[in-house]
């Protein structure tokens, strides 16, 4: 089996006269915001038209590092049959049919599905509205000598489901920060930095036990980070080191693997990895000094790459909507029947939203969720803040994107404050902006609310800790992802933080877990 890096997620699996081609990205992601690192806009031309006519096509989710549409239609064959998730609606192959693609594998959740030359394919998939409305997914290939796993941003948490299908060969993860979170939120620096690193290391906490779980012949960094090569984000990027940022790079991530005794390849778009029973040859399409060099002078790097692509910048700017007279009305005739859907969710957010837009055309929207209405802003109060340039507002809602964390939070092109810990039904909220997304979201929101724990209340150790098996929050096992810190017990799989004296959770309102120090 060889896998080909493409960049960010995106591979092409090659194995027994099949190759599968995943989570191409190619052109920026979310308001421009987000580029392929190391890049990948100089691949190889001879693979790049390998690219256009793949046996099969994967899109693990509909985020905008992972599916590219606009590279997707002017590149990529539409007879193509295009592996499906088992998702609970049909956003993704809606999406694709639009692009062009008429020819779809609906897959079995887990269920390895035969392909052809001895080749089958498992996807798992994650459901839950914190993996995204339209649900997230990994890609298991098995090839009758050799297993790899693409997990790419999947958090799978049923990780016995995935060492079912074999003794794991490849292992390709994500370990970097992909939110961004707490970089926009008005706080002190020094409160932000706290917040950070501990983001980071909860990510790399989260990617270890997933390597030490799979136990995998070879490791492979993948799904991240991204660069931000517009000015006013550059400060995103960790170029000195001392950056308040949740992107790490690379070579940390594989020192940190190598604290544990594991090791992982380097890896940039072009590099192959080759996999047979016996064997793991790695090639890299630059010499190992150049292809170091990426990460040691990651700043002239940058700045290279920045100068490339500011042109396509500046015209992507001039796309942004200009304001109009009918923004309040527009957000009005939309968000207030899909208020009105979800009691559940506007008890949990348990206060009012303000969207607040700046620039020279400056608009309160008040959200007001215990009357399901959209107001304009004229002091009311509220429990959290969103400040949005304008035109970037005026754009998502003229795009009518039922996704703001895909088209709008993802960018990093806002600032948010909140009166209290985080509250996820908030980014539910604007996660689920369609009937079809919201009708799932408050069905989720009332079985969390109403469903009984007490079956689940078995224990597990962690360090000198005798906790509750599952964390409140998506039932992962903490036996695998919590971690012990200074005075917090830590879910990995999505960063939730408890206290260890009470079992509090510090992460959000109103949850708790069973603590006890061993005896």
């Amino acid at each position: 089996m060889r896998i080909t890096s493409l960049g960010h997620a995106g591979m092409l699996i090659d194995t027994k006269g099949v190759s599968i081609l995943c989570d191409p990205w190619f052109e920026p992601a979310f308001f421009g915001s987000w580029f392929p690192f190391p890049r990948n806009d100089r691949l190889d031309p001879a693979l790049l038209a390998r690219l256009e006519k793949p046996t099969y096509l994967y899109v693990s989710h509909i985020h905008g590092d992972h599916l590219d549409e606009t590279w997707l239609a002017n590149h990529v064959d539409k007879s193509t049959p295009v592996l499906l998730p088992d998702f609970p609606t049909r956003e993704l192959e809606r999406t694709l049919g639009k692009l062009g693609f008429r020819t779809f594998v609906r897959t079995q959740h887990a269920i390895a599905q035969p392909l052809a030359g001895g080749v089958s394919v498992a996807i798992h998939v994650e459901t839950s509205i914190t993996d995204g409305p339209g649900g997230d997914s990994a890609l298991v290939v098995i090839d009758g000598d050799t297993v790899a796993v693409n997990q790419n941003d999947c958090r799978v948490h049923d990780i016995d489901a995935l060492r079912k299908h074999g003794p794991v060969d490849i292992h390709l993860l994500q370990y970097s920060g992909a939110i961004w979170y707490p970089m926009v939120y008005d706080m002190p620096d020094a409160d932000k930095r706290r917040l950070a690193d501990a983001k980071v290391e909860s990510q790399f906490a989260r990617a270890v036990a997933y390597v030490e779980s799979l136990n995998a012949r070879v490791v492979v960094p993948s799904a991240g980070p991204p660069c931000f090569l517009d000015p006013e984000l550059f400060h995103l990027n960790k170029v000195i080191g001392n950056e308040i940022t949740i992107f790490p790079h690379q070579p940390e991530f594989i020192e940190r693997l190598a604290r544990t005794g594991k090791s992982a390849v380097l890896n940039m778009p072009g590099t192959t990895i080759d996999v047979t029973p016996n064997n793991v040859d790695i090639t890299h399409p630059v010499a190992d000094g150049e292809l170091h060099d990426i990460w040691n002078n990651i700043g002239d790097h940058l700045a290279a790459y920045q100068a490339d692509w500011a042109p396509w910048l500046a015209r992507h700017k001039t796309t942004w909507h200009a304001p109009t007279d009918t923004l309040l009305q527009e957000i009005q005739k939309w968000f207030r029947p899909l208020m009105g859907m979800c009691p559940t969710v506007s008890v949990g957010i348990g206060g009012n939203v303000l969207i607040q837009t700046t620039g020279h055309d400056e608009l309160g929207i008040l959200l007001h969720f215990e009357y399901s209405d959209v107001q304009k802003y004229s002091n009311q109060p509220y429990r959290y803040r969103f400040e949005i340039q304008r035109e970037l507002l005026e754009t998502v809602v003229a795009n009518k994107a039922v996704d703001w964390s895909n088209a709008l939070f993802l960018s990093a092109r806002f600032s948010a404050w909140r009166d209290g810990d985080f509250n996820e039904n908030v980014y539910n909220f604007f996660k689920s902006l369609s009937s079809e997304r919201m009708g799932r979201t408050e069905v989720e929101a009332f079985r969390k609310l109403t469903e009984s724990r007490e079956i689940q209340r078995d224990e597990v150790q962690v360090g000198d800790y005798v906790v509750e098996r599952f964390c409140p929050h998506r039932q992962a096992d903490l036996g695998t992802f919590g971690v012990i810190e200074g005075d917090e017990l830590v879910c990995t799989l999505h960063g939730w933080r408890f206290d260890l004296a009470s079992g509090a959770c510090r992460s959000s309102v109103g949850k708790s877990v069973k603590i006890r120090k061993r005896t």
